[in-house]
């Protein structure tokens, strides 16, 4: 293998983003690629032991040492991103001068600061954006449309979008109460004058910041699919002039086995802390009737108000619908789900709750298994965060989603799921105006499980998964990557394009490959 076949990559921690990445680090060494991983933190325990054992991967820790550390950064150059910055400059300072630069480096939009470095060193980068493209372009349409005096009940038309992405008034209204404090401006964003940094994503009509991230990349790849975002992978290369391509979704290689190979091996991840096992939680699924369980998880990160977690708990107790309801630590706090044992006793729980319903629903408390949760043919709907990762997952499944968007990307993932592919509903109509009440999740849930329509689009776009990795990813254009990357790095001798890895993904490929023979039906 030539070390002038290298990509670095640069991540963002965080459970969103790395997942995307080290799938795509995956697929990239399968294609003989010679991968460098640079975090800025120790983050060995979030990638598999396969993948490290590698002779062909390494994840180096750029952190600095705290003798290193600099003063205070820069206006508009967050602290980490300089120290970042700094440790990959000395890491790359400190290689063999005589080795072969690397063919790119491949950057999570969110890290677009260190792409100063890799200029310094004539190391193209192309940006990574670990969600889909219609957050990207909805984002910058509603910021077009300067919504800021909008009227209750108008609606705008985003210019360039197909014609049922509208921005509706309830939109401006997106909440912070995720945030644990207001750090200024409209629920976290900049202040009335502009000062300060960022705090949070920005809200709808506020600049879509990926705008000015990608400026510097020779080209853009989204963890997405023609089937999914075309008009919005479109918007995007129309906007940016640069190539963009979807390479997703990037999920683990188990989402593409059967869904009866799946329920048939289980233990297809870690086992975490969790009050059921995996075995229960099936053996609880096996016993209900087809389509008929809404699942209701919002990740790790995020959750409801502290005023909502009991109108969902009093909604599920009145339904007479089957339900496994996955509650985090923390869940009801300011902040993202999750902490000590001090905020653990302040955080939601909603105790009784299982007496109550007795066989008909399952709370669980800590982690479940959410692929085989979707993938079981008892699950009829899944009430989501609509976070990117859950939100694909359901789709490749074929499970209509009720969705509870909290922050960020999120509203608009699910605006794609409810107004652009038909496959779910909004947990509330003026949500999120509006804080969600018991009748509301009622409502939605009953609509999510009793809409053919619903139904009909989620199984039509979930069949279209059934073959693997989609199509639509594998579009061979490397030839174009190839001709950026030398125009802007001439010195490294005719590279490989990185998307004729990616490309290369085809079903047809994964057949071949013999590590992903017994992942395929």
């Amino acid at each position: 293998m030539s070390a002038e076949n290298e990509i670095l990559v640069v991540p963002k921690i965080g459970q969103g983003h790395l997942f995307p990445c080290i799938e795509l680090c995956k697929y990239l060494l399968r294609r003989d690629f010679r991968i460098t991983v640079l975090a800025d933190s120790d983050i060995s325990s979030s990638v598999p032991s396969a993948l490290q054992q590698s002779p062909l991967f390494a994840l180096v820790d750029v952190s600095p040492q705290p003798q290193e550390t600099p003063a205070d950064p820069p206006a508009g150059f967050p602290r980490q991103h300089q120290q970042m910055a700094r440790g990959i400059e000395s890491f790359l300072a400190g290689r063999d001068p005589a080795r072969a630069r690397p063919v790119c480096a491949v950057i999570d939009h969110i890290m677009y600061k260190t792409e100063e470095v890799f200029s310094k060193l004539g190391i193209p980068t192309v940006t990574f954006i670990t969600s889909g493209a219609c957050w990207a372009a909805v984002q910058h349409a509603a910021y077009v449309v300067r919504p800021d005096d909008m009227k209750p009940e108008e609606v705008r038309a985003l210019p360039g979008l197909p014609n049922e992405m509208v921005l509706s008034y309830s939109d401006l209204k997106q909440r912070r109460h995720w945030m644990p404090s207001n750090r200024g401006g409209r629920g976290g964003g900049r202040g009335p004058g502009g000062s300060g940094l960022q705090m949070g994503p920005p809200l709808p009509g506020q600049p879509a910041p990926w705008v000015e991230e990608v400026k510097s990349s020779v080209a853009l790849l989204i963890n997405t699919c023609d089937d999914l975002e075309r008009p919005f992978l479109d918007y995007v290369a129309n906007l940016t002039g640069r190539p963009v391509w979807g390479i997703g979704p990037l999920l683990p290689d188990e989402y593409w086995r059967s869904a009866a190979s799946l329920l048939q091996e289980r233990g297809i991840r870690p086992k975490r802390e969790s009050n059921y096992s995996d075995d229960e939680i099936i053996g609880w699924l096996d016993r209900q009737p087809r389509n008929s369980v809404m699942y209701i998880s919002f990740g790790s990160e995020v959750g409801p108000s502290a005023e909502e977690y009991p109108e969902l708990a009093k909604a599920l107790e009145e339904s007479s619908r089957p339900f496994i309801w996955v509650i985090q630590k923390k869940s009801g706090r300011p902040g993202p789900p999750g902490g000590g044992p001090a905020q653990m006793e302040s955080s939601y729980f909603p105790h009784g709750l299982d007496s109550r319903v007795g066989e008909r629903g399952l709370v669980i408390h800590g982690w479940a298994p959410q692929l085989l949760i979707l993938s079981h043919p008892s699950t009829g709907g899944f009430v989501s965060h609509c976070g990117w990762n859950s939100t694909v997952e359901a789709i490749v499944r074929g499970v209509p989603i009720l969705a509870w968007p909290i922050r960020g990307d999120q509203y608009y993932n699910a605006k794609l799921v409810v107004n652009h592919l038909k496959i779910g509903a909004l947990v509330c109509d003026e949500y999120p105006a509006e804080m969600v009440q018991k009748d509301d999740v009622l409502k939605g849930i009953e609509r999510v499980l009793t809409d053919e329509g619903i139904r009909r689009r989620s199984v039509g776009l979930g069949e279209r998964f059934e073959r693997g990795f989609p199509e639509s990813s594998v579009t061979p254009m490397h030839h174009e990557l190839a001709f950026e990357l030398r125009a802007v790095n001439k010195e490294v001798p005719a590279p490989v394009s990185l998307i004729s890895a990616v490309c290369n993904m085809s079903f047809s490929w994964v057949l071949n490959d013999p590590l992903l023979q017994s992942f395929v039906e």
